[in-house]
């Protein structure tokens, strides 16, 4: 186990880590120390205790917001079809989709 000494506010702290984890580690801190300057400039006189705790707060908020949202359930399979009628409903858009072209394309030959 690596101890790495962290700044957070205006205080230095003595951490354990696993090995390899110290630069992490840092980049957490920093992060943390961050948002305590952010508390701190926003509301002075908060006790070093509640400085971190409103920090903490702001972290946590951050990362609910990027939480991804539950995914939905699966829509049920669809009911087995009669595949002529499938075939009847897709040869009848292809003929709109057909009717809509030449009358676009009708359109923009008369302007």
């Amino acid at each position: 186990m690596a101890e790495v000494r962290i700044m957070v506010g205006s205080r230095q702290y003595a951490v354990h880590c696993r090995d390899g984890e110290e630069a992490r580690l840092h980049e957490l801190a920093a992060l943390m120390s961050e948002r305590v300057q952010q508390v701190s400039s926003g509301s002075p006189g908060l006790t070093e205790v509640r400085q971190l705790l409103f920090a903490g707060l702001l972290l946590a908020d951050s990362l609910t917001d990027k939480a991804p949202a539950p995914a939905a359930a699966p829509p049920p399979p669809a009911e087995p079809e009669d595949e002529s009628a499938t075939l009847d409903a897709l040869d009848a858009l292809a003929q709109r989709i057909e009717a809509l072209g030449d009358s676009l394309a009708a359109q923009l030959s008369n302007a």
